[in-house]
């Protein structure tokens, strides 16, 4: 798969992002020099965290045929520390529907265990940056 970012420059710090066939604005805040006309990347990458857990759930569930209704996850971010190497992500989720506290708890050890967390906490991601001729 291939996500394409390009500049709009209808905004100060404008980008689109082409990921199959969605697009996705993204922006910065006027503080840093944008219009606040979408997410930033921070933010972007936060999501796919609370994204993925809420997903992961609801597939979970309905696999096991657990009646959950309702999910939702917040994400805090706390990036006091990231230039030291530390970059904290507390998340919170909601069940709604007729489950008992087992359904519960087991929800909860599968939203441990999403995809997007394993990246984001088990697995070294190498990333190559090059520079390519104008068309």
């Amino acid at each position: 798969m291939t996500i394409t970012v390009t500049r709009d420059r209808s905004g100060k710090m404008k980008h689109r992002i082409a990921v199959n066939q969605h697009e996705i604005i993204a922006d910065e805040p006027v503080a840093n020099g944008g219009d606040d006309l979408g997410p930033n990347p921070h933010d972007l990458y936060d999501s796919a965290l609370g994204a993925c857990k809420a997903m992961t759930v609801l597939w979970y569930a309905n696999r096991k045929q657990i009646p959950v209704e309702d999910i939702e996850v917040t994400v805090e971010r706390d990036a006091s520390e990231e230039r030291q190497g530390v970059y904290r992500l507390a998340t919170t989720m909601k069940l709604g529907g007729p489950l008992s506290e087992e359904q519960r708890q087991e929800l909860l050890n599968v939203a441990k265990k999403c995809p997007v967390h394993k990246l984001m906490a088990q697995v070294t991601t190498e990333i190559t940056t090059e520079l390519v001729a104008d068309a």
